[in-house]
C-alpha cells in the first residue's frame, strides 16, 4: 500500500541530504540549504512533493519543538547577567526597526496599518541560529560582539512570542478563532502564567525526578514530550508557540533542563528541517526572476536599515564605534523566527501573495549572506574608521566607566596586557609576582569596575584605537601582550601597537595556527596558537603516562616551538624530528596505588617480613601515610593500617597481588 506522505518524506530527506551537503561545501548555513531544498521540491520548481498539507503539519510540530527548546535554554539567571543588553539594547533595536519599516511601508507605499506593522515585526528579527553558530565557530561569544549579539537575539526570541499573540489583533481578529473573547484569552494567559510559576518550582521538577530516577530513557523522553505538547495544546487558543515556549520555561530552572534539552534536540532538528523545507516550498522562483531589481533594492534596504539601527543601538550602549559597526553587520539579516511569524500572518491575510514572495526572497538572500557578512565586517569597520570620525564616537559616546583609573601613573618599560580573561589574569599574576609594572586594557565595563576596586591599573576601551593604547602608555611599554578572543581585533591591535611602539616585544595569542602568519607580518614577535598549545599539553600527559623520560618530552616540545609549530601543519613533519624515534619506555610496566585496609594481613609487618618482590614480582616505590608521601623506605619499614602503597610491575602481577596479598 502506497503512503503519499512517506514517499514525500523520503524525497525531502534524500534531496535535503544532497543540497545541505553542497551548501556545506560552499560554506552556506544549513538553514539556507533546507530552504533551497523546499524551493526545488515545491510546486513552483520541480513539483516533487504532493502532500504539501501533511508536510506543513510536520512543520508545525517543528515550530512547537523549536520554541520549546528556546524556553529550556532561556534562563532568568542568564538574562540578569546581560540584562542591560537584553532589555535596553534588544527593545531599542526591535522598536526602532519596527517603526522604521512601518514608516516606509505605511506612509510611502500606502500599505494598511496592520500589514505595515506586521512587516516591521518580521524585519526586526535576526537569525539566532546562524549568528550564534558563526560566532561560536569563531570563538567570539565572550567578545563584546558576542555579548551584544546574544543580548539582542535573546530579546528577539522572547518578543516573537508577543508578536505571534498580537498578529490576530493586527488582522482585526481577537484571537486564534474570531469568536474567542478577550476575556477568554486573558484567562488562558493568566492560567499559563500561574502554571509556569508553580510548575517550574514544584510540579515539573517532581515529575521529571520520578521519571529520571527509573533510569528509563524512553520514559524520560515521553515525559518531556508530554509536557511540551500538553502545555502547547492548552495554550492553543492563545498561541501554540507561546504554549511551547512556556512549557520549556517550566523546565529551564530545573536541574534536569540539560538532560531534557539533549533528549529533545534530535527530534527538534528533524521536525524544524521540515519547517524550513515547507517555507522554501512557498518561494516562487518565477516571481523572483521577474522582479530581480525590486528584490535586490529591498534586500539592500533591509541590510542597510538593520545595520544602522544595530550600530546606533551599540553606540548608545557605550560600545566603541568599530565594535558597533561589526555588530550592525552581524545582525542585519532576517531570521528564522520571521518565517514562523510569517506563516501566522499569512493565515490572517496580513501578507498578499506578492508581498509574501518578496519577503521570502529577501529573507533567504540575507540569511545566505550572513557568514560572509560577518567575515567582512571587521574590514568594513576599518574602512569607516579611516573617515574623520570624532574621537569620542570612536571610543564610545557613553562609556560605562571612565577611560582611565582615578589614580593614573605614567609607566615606562612596563607590560601592557590587552584583555583580562583567564589568560590576561594569569599574565598579570605572573608579572605582579615578578615585580614588573603593568597596565591592563579591557572592554568589559563590569570587569573594569570590579578590578579597579581591587586596585588594578586597568583601562576601559577598545584597544584597536590608538588613543586607548596611548592611555595605557603602550608607546613606552617594553612588552605588549594581546590575549583577546576576536581574531580580527587581535590583528588590528598587533599592527597598531607595532606602529605606535617599534621597539616593543609584542606577544599575541591566537586560536588557530593559520592565523600566525598574518600576525607575524603585522609585527608580532611571538604568536602563541591556542589549539596547539593544548595539543602539546595533551601529548605531554600521554607520553608521561607511558613513562617516556621527561627530558625527551621537553626536547620534543622545544623543537616544536622553535620550529614555529610548522611540524604540526603536516604530519610528515614529525618524521624529521631528532627525537622522532621516541619509543614507549616500559610499555609493559604499570605504576599503581594500592590501599591497605585494616583487615589486610600486611598490617604490622615490615617489608623484610613481607618479602614483596619475591612473592609478587612487584617493587614498592613509595608510601602515602597521613597525607605525607614517604620515599625513603627500607627493609625495616612497617606497613600500617590505611597506608597507600605505590607499586611498579607488570599489569598482570599487580592485578594478581591485589586479589591475594592485598585483599
Amino acid at each position: 500500500m502506497e503512503i503519499p506522505l512517506l514517499k514525500d518524506v523520503v524525497i525531502i530527506f534524500l534531496l535535503a541530504t544532497g543540497v545541505v551537503y553542497f551548501s556545506h561545501l560552499i560554506k552556506l548555513p544549513v538553514i539556507v540549504g533546507l530552504l533551497a531544498t523546499g524551493v526545488l521540491a515545491g510546486p513552483h520548481a520541480l513539483g516533487l512533493v504532493d502532500a504539501v498539507e501533511e508536510v506543513d503539519k510536520l512543520a508545525k510540530i517543528g515550530v512547537i519543538l523549536l520554541l520549546f527548546t528556546i524556553g529550556i535554554e532561556f534562563s532568568l539567571r542568564k538574562l540578569l547577567r546581560i540584562k542591560v543588553l537584553v532589555l535596553i539594547g534588544g527593545s531599542f533595536q526591535v522598536a526602532a526597526t519596527v517603526f522604521a519599516v512601518y514608516g516606509v511601508t505605511y506612509y510611502v507605499l500606502g500599505w494598511s496599518f496592520g500589514t505595515a506593522m506586521f512587516m516591521g515585526f518580521l524585519i526586526s528579527l535576526s537569525s539566532t541560529a546562524i549568528v550564534l553558530k558563526v560566532l561560536q565557530d569563531r570563538a567570539e561569544m565572550e567578545a563584546p560582539l558576542g555579548r551584544i549579539a546574544l543580548g539582542i537575539l535573546i530579546f528577539q526570541d522572547i518578543i516573537v512570542v508577543l508578536f505571534i499573540i498580537l498578529t490576530p489583533f493586527l488582522a482585526g481578529s481577537s484571537g486564534a478563532e474570531s469568536d474567542i473573547s478577550i476575556f477568554r484569552l486573558a484567562l488562558t494567559g493568566a492560567l499559563l502564567i500561574v502554571f509556569v510559576f508553580f510548575g517550574s518550582r514544584y510540579i515539573i521538577p517532581a515529575v521529571l525526578h520520578l521519571a529520571i530516577r527509573t533510569g528509563n530513557r524512553e520514559l524520560v523522553l515521553l515525559t518531556i514530550g508530554g509536557i511540551c505538547f500538553a502545555v502547547a495544546f492548552i495554550a492553543a487558543e492563545l498561541s501554540l508557540a507561546l504554549g511551547a515556549f512556556l512549557a520549556g520555561l517550566t523546565i529551564s530552572e530545573s536541574e534536569y533542563s540539560h538532560e531534557a534539552f539533549e533528549l529533545i534536540r534530535p527530534f527538534r532538528d528533524i521536525f524544524t528541517s521540515f519547517f524550513f523545507v515547507s517555507v522554501g516550498m512557498l518561494l516562487d522562483l518565477g516571481f523572483v526572476l521577474e522582479q530581480p531589481l525590486l528584490i535586490f533594492l529591498i534586500t539592500i534596504g533591509v541590510l542597510i536599515t538593520k545595520s544602522i539601527i544595530v550600530t546606533v543601538t551599540s553606540v548608545l550602549l557605550g560600545y566603541p564605534f568599530r565594535t558597533a559597526i561589526i555588530s550592525g553587520l552581524t545582525l542585519n539579516q532576517v531570521g528564522e523566527f520571521a518565517f514562523i511569524l510569517a506563516t501566522v500572518g499569512s493565515a490572517y491575510a496580513l501578507l498578499s501573495d506578492d508581498v509574501e514572495q518578496i519577503f521570502l526572497a529577501v529573507s533567504v538572500i540575507t540569511m545566505a549572506g550572513t557568514s560572509f557578512m560577518i567575515s567582512a565586517a571587521p574590514r568594513v569597520a576599518d574602512l569607516f574608521l579611516k573617515l574623520p570620525i570624532p574621537i569620542p564616537l570612536q571610543q564610545g559616546l557613553f562609556p560605562k566607566v571612565s577611560m582611565t583609573p582615578s589614580t593614573k601613573k605614567t609607566l615606562k618599560d612596563h607590560v601592557v596586557i590587552v584583555g583580562f580573561g583567564i589568560n590576561g589574569r594569569n599574565v598579570a599574576r605572573a608579572t605582579r609576582h615578578a615585580g614588573i609594572p603593568y597596565n591592563i586594557i579591557e572592554m568589559n565595563a563590569d570587569t573594569v569596575r570590579a578590578e579597579r576596586n581591587n586596585g588594578e591599573a586597568i583601562y576601559y576601551g577598545d584597544a584597536t584605537q590608538e588613543a586607548v593604547l596611548k592611555q595605557a602608555d603602550a608607546d613606552q611599554a617594553r612588552t605588549i601582550v594581546i590575549v583577546i578572543a576576536e581574531a580580527s581585533s587581535t590583528r588590528r591591535i598587533a599592527g597598531l601597537a607595532r606602529q605606535l611602539n617599534p621597539k616593543a616585544q609584542i606577544i599575541a595569542r591566537t586560536r588557530y595556527v593559520n592565523e600566525m602568519k598574518a600576525l607575524y607580518e603585522l609585527g608580532a614577535n611571538e604568536v602563541i596558537p591556542e589549539e596547539f598549545e593544548t595539543s602539546v599539553e595533551i601529548f605531554t600527559r600521554v607520553l608521561t603516562k607511558y613513562l617516556v623520560p621527561k627530558n625527551e618530552i621537553a626536547h620534543l616540545i622545544a623543537e616544536i616551538r622553535e620550529d614555529g609549530y610548522q611540524v604540526f601543519r603536516k604530519m610528515s613533519g614529525m618524521d624529521n624530528l631528532t627525537v622522532a624515534d621516541l619509543h614507549l619506555h616500559l610499555n609493559d610496566i604499570e605504576i599503581t596505588p594500592v590501599f591497605v585496609s585494616s583487615e589486610s594481613a600486611l598490617v604490622g609487618k615490615t617489608l623484610a617480613e613481607i618479602d614483596l618482590r619475591k612473592k609478587t614480582g612487584l617493587t614498592l616505590l613509595a608510601i602515602r601515610r597521613d597525607s605525607q608521601l614517604m620515599t625513603e623506605i627500607n627493609a625495616d619499614t612497617e606497613i600500617l593500617d590505611n597506608d597507600e602503597l605505590f607499586l611498579i610491575g607488570a599489569p598482570d602481577k599487580v592485578a594478581a597481588a591485589s586479589d591475594t596479598i592485598f585483599s
